[in-house]
């Protein structure tokens, strides 16, 4: 089977059909551009076919069980670049078929299923720093592709062609939900997640990663399958081989993510080394010229790899190799961001220094008594005499020895650069370099050592086994144990430190002048004088305390993060646990993803470990939607939504939102009454018309209105007393300002709540929405109750409208807004009441919208359904009720000035009811 019948597979399910928009410019999905470096995709399909395989998933599956009985074969998934060809339904424009895309995600789920392959679905769960330039330049790409969509709609008024298709708003989030209610293992990513991918595929042994990303050839992982070229009735796709790739390049697999960096990937912008990679070409001496221009650039780096860079290599750093300049520190961290757990990259490896360089011959041979073996010997240029050497097995070069006295052994030496004197040395386990070596009198075992750059003299040293870096120590004199050393940073003298049991860190310690025992010390960000420490018994996490004159005895303290004062902790009365005086301390949090190359310590939004765990987790899971990153970091983000920014009269759905996104900031990190004043603004990277993306939006939080107060996260989210689930709809009912609602939306049936509550919120705060629009929302959702999936199919429509269009797409981004109000309270409601394909399909609310608009009766709209015209009032009556409490009154479009469909005018922003609500 070649690659053009794999296509023809993914043709036929992608082929219009008549009268559903133009399929003249149909393009077949993978020719689109792919994420991960540059112009490699293009390269492998136009230079290198070898290197892509036609496989079968059964048989590779079947070859995978015989060779590790027991073990059940498994795909790791990258599900944000599966997103797009998942989505197999004919229309995308409405806001999305949900229902047909839900069935399309089982028939996948069925496929895999039944051959015995276990899936694991991992996606974004949040934009690395590194990337937000690239993330920006996408959107605002994107942004030029939407305005393109709105001009042809409303000059055809139906669908543009494949060519031109988008996502549907909301994809990737509801996609979490769907993988979860069919059962899928769904992953949520804490960094970027072709990393935790490719750890994942790596660690545990994948059968392969399916995706759609160049990177995953960089990665020295398990084999990458292609989702594009996927058939699902055969399960025939191809996989692409790095080793062949390399192969082809004459480069190694240590080489790709250097050749990666050097040709521009999401974090390496393509034009750094554009010059570079030209100055490759014109000396390089093979030249294709049935290859494009781009590929003869991938073969000229790759050649300068293999053939320049790597005479040097571990001789001379890369930034004496290559034009890094400023961009040094971004390259360097480039190319790590390809290193796997446990791998190293050849081309960070430097060669030691103060070691004997024996760049004369070996002079003679002398014949060690012990062993009877000859040993070469060297001349020591300073005493001019015989010095027995070895070879290091790593570098090749020979190394002086020492015989050890005890053990009668040789031992390597190394040139103090003070004394000039000969010092024994010992082999680093993780550099493989010879490190000078000290030995401890009473255990006659050799330790390490380092200079101290003040003193001149050898330190002992000990390896952190976290970091693997080499550690200053002291000896104590009593004990004649070993102590870890850290700098102060004022002195510069070594301050003893002590190891954590339970993070394996060392922390500064002082002797306590009642005990004589040693604390735990940190410094001080102010005064640079180092603070005891309290070592919590049930966090095993580290905090500074204050000693009291009178007593003699420490507090815990937190550092406020805007006034950097320590303020003391109290108890919790109610669940005994500390908590801090002050509103918002940061605190350092350890990272915990076994993934990750390295622990890293992460300065947060909220100071609450178990508060902080909990969001962790459900952010993990999948659980959750944007509750985590807004309690760790203080920064969310939001694509592009299908809006229309010649459209002055309907909002952008980032504003529409904002006052219920502020009231969820008071509540995560307000920490409960009047929290909304003092904690901090949160960064906000929505795409709306006119935002260049140059800087987030500073958000503050706003106070919330709730009867009784704004309880605290531990009573929404720990607490389970029978009462406490009306404590959470409160809350839920807070963030959407509806309080004064709350009996009338309780009577509602499901999953009809969830619905009328955001309704009511979007007529309340867009002026701009009239009775018309409620019927057809309305409508939609009730009818969609008793239709079966093919008829939502074979649902044709007139032609197609572009302020539907936007509302359809303002209603879904509302039911992502109801899954981040929902996980902040401690789920009130069932995630599964607003999961759009059981409230909303895009067609069928397009279709009833045009009813509407040319004044079709409510009869009409429910189908002549006697049971759904008594539920459509008894909805349409709560909403209506509702927005009269909040001052608003939904009246039909004829009391407009300007009754003609999509081309009213209004006064600018005269959607705004709220607008002091809405402020930055």
């Amino acid at each position: 089977m070649t690659r053009g019948l794999l296509r023809l597979c993914r043709r036929e399910a992608l082929k219009p059909k008549p009268g559903n928009g133009s399929g003249e410019n149909l393009e077949i999905l993978s020719r689109r551009p792919v994420m991960g470096v540059r112009g490699l995709q293009g390269f492998v399909g136009s230079t290198c076919p070898h290197i892509c395989t036609v496989v079968n998933f059964k048989e590779l599956a079947e070859h995978h069980r015989s060779k590790h009985p027991g073990c059940t074969p498994t795909i790791v998934v990258d599900a944000m670049c599966c997103l797009r060809y998942w989505y197999t339904p004919e229309s995308w424009i409405c806001g999305g078929q949900w229902r047909e895309y839900f069935s399309a995600l089982r028939d996948f789920v069925k496929s895999f299923t039944a051959v015995g392959i276990r899936l694991i679905f991992f996606f974004d769960g949040m934009v690395e720093q590194d990337k937000r330039d690239e993330w920006v330049k996408r959107r605002l790409k994107n942004n030029r592709e939407i305005s393109r969509i709105f001009h042809y709609i409303k000059s055809h008024k139906e669908q543009p062609g494949r060519n031109m298709f988008f996502i549907p708003s909301g994809l990737a989030i509801f996609t979490r939900f769907a993988l979860k209610s069919l059962g899928q293992e769904t992953l949520c990513s804490l960094q970027e997640a072709d990393y935790e991918v490719a750890s994942y595929g790596l660690q545990n042994n994948c059968l392969g990663i399916l995706g759609e990303d160049t990177d995953y050839l960089i990665y020295d992982t398990c084999p990458y399958f292609s989702i594009s070229e996927l058939c699902l009735d055969s399960l025939d796709t191809v996989m692409l081989c790095r080793e062949k790739l390399c192969e082809s390049l004459d480069i190694s697999l240590a080489d790709l993510p250097l050749l990666a960096c050097l040709l521009g990937n999401d974090i390496i912008p393509e034009g750094m080394f554009e010059s570079f990679r030209y100055k490759c070409l014109s000396s390089y001496t093979s030249v294709k010229e049935n290859f494009d221009k781009k590929g003869n650039i991938i073969l000229a780096v790759a050649d300068h790899i293999s053939k320049v860079l790597r005479l040097h290599q571990g001789e001379k750093k890369l930034e004496e190799m290559l034009p890094l300049g400023p961009n040094k520190a971004l390259f360097y961290k480039g190319v790590a961001s390809y290193l796997l757990p446990g791998q190293k990259s050849p081309w960070f490896f430097q060669k030691p220094k103060g070691l004997i360089t024996l760049d004369k011959e070996v002079g003679s041979m002398s014949s060690d008594p012990e062993s009877k073996q000859e040993v070469p010997m060297c001349t020591d240029p300073e005493s001019k005499q015989g010095v027995p050497m070895c070879t290091d097995p790593e570098s090749k070069q020979g190394v002086p020895l020492c015989i050890d006295p005890d053990s009668k052994q040789g031992i390597p030496m190394c040139t103090d650069p003070e004394s000039k004197q000969g010092v024994p040395m010992c082999t680093d386990p993780e550099s493989k370099q010879g490190v000078p070596k000290w030995t401890n009198p009473e255990s006659k075992q050799g330790v390490p050592v380092c200079t101290d750059p003040e003193s001149k003299q050898g330190v002992p040293v000990s390896t952190d086994p976290d970091s693997k870096q080499a550690v200053p120590m002291c000896i104590d004199p009593g004990s004649k144990e070993g102590f870890l050393l850290c700098t102060h940073p004022e002195s510069k003298q070594g301050v003893p430190v002590c190891t954590h049991p339970e993070f394996k860190q060392g922390d500064p310690v002082c002797t306590h002048p009642e005990s004589m025992q040693g604390d735990p010390v940190c410094t001080h960000p102010e005064s640079k004088q180092g603070v005891p420490m309290y070592a919590y018994s049930e966090y095993r996490q580290g905090v500074p305390m204050r000693t009291y004159s009178e007593s003699k005895q420490g507090v815990p303290m937190c550092t406020h993060t805007e006034f950097k004062q320590k303020s003391p902790l109290r108890a919790d009365s109610e669940f005994k646990l500390e908590t801090p005086i002050c509103t918002n301390p940061g605190i350092k949090q350890e990272d915990l993803v076994n993934m990750e190359p390295e622990i890293k310590q992460q300065v947060t939004m909220v100071s609450d470990p178990e508060i902080l765990k909990i969001a962790r987790a459900h952010h993990v899971q999948a659980e959750s939607y944007l509750v985590y990153n807004i309690m760790s970091s203080g920064e969310i983000e939001c694509s592009n939504t299908l809006e229309d920014a010649l459209d002055q009269a309907l909002p952008s759905q980032a504003f529409v939102y904002r006052p219920v996104r502020q009231r969820v900031y008071s509540l995560l990190l307000g920490g409960g009454e009047d929290g909304a004043s003092t904690c901090p603004t949160v960064k906000e990277w929505f795409v709306y018309s006119g935002n260049p993306l140059r800087h987030p939006d500073l958000v503050r939080p706003l106070q919330m209105n709730i009867p009784g107060g704004t309880p605290n996260l531990k009573l929404l989210w720990l607490n389970q007393d029978a009462g406490i689930q009306a404590r959470r709809l409160d809350a839920l009912l807070g963030c959407f300002d509806l309080s004064s609602s709350r009996e009338e939306l309780q009577a509602v049936e499901n999953p009809f709540k969830a619905l009328c509550c955001l309704l009511t919120y979007l007529f309340v705060q867009v002026d701009t929405l009239c009775l018309e629009d409620l019927h057809a929302f309305i409508a939609q959702a009730l009818c969609l109750q008793g239709k079966p999936t093919v008829q939502l199919v074979d649902l044709q429509l007139d032609y197609i409208d572009a302020r539907a269009v936007q509302l359809g797409s303002l209603l879904v981004r509302g039911l992502t807004t109801l899954v981040l109000v929902n996980s902040a309270c401690g789920f009130p409601w069932r995630m599964s009441d607003f999961m759009p394909w059981n409230v909303f399909d895009g067609k069928l609310f397009h279709q009833k919208y045009l009813q509407s608009e040319k004044g079709c009766t409510v009869e009409a709209l429910v189908e002549q359904n006697r049971s759904r015209l008594t539920k459509f009032h008894a909805l349409k009556s709560v909403v209506c009720k509702a927005c009269v409490r909040e001052n608003r009154r939904i009246v039909s479009r004829q009391h407009w000035h300007s009754p003609q469909p999509g081309n009213r005018q209004y006064e600018p922003d005269h959607w705004r009811r709220y607008s002091s609500s809405g402020r930055l």
